[in-house]
């Protein structure tokens, strides 16, 4: 079910949180913690979008 593909978006998802978390708690650089958390939403729905590509181009 999960490809390796996938794999690197959750990848990239967990490191965009770990960085939005380092910032946070560590440097508290609220501002830049912020940015970077925008970033999670954005990788999920690309991940999503070529996923569905994907699926799409298999089924015609």
């Amino acid at each position: 079910m999960f490809r390796k593909s996938d794999f690197f978006i959750i990848l990239a998802v967990m490191v965009s949180f770990a960085i939005s978390a380092y910032l946070w708690f560590v440097l508290n650089d609220r501002e830049q913690a912020i940015f970077t958390a925008i970033w999670i939403p954005s990788i999920f729905t690309f991940g999503i979008y070529f996923k569905l590509c994907a699926l799409m181009s298999k089924t015609k």
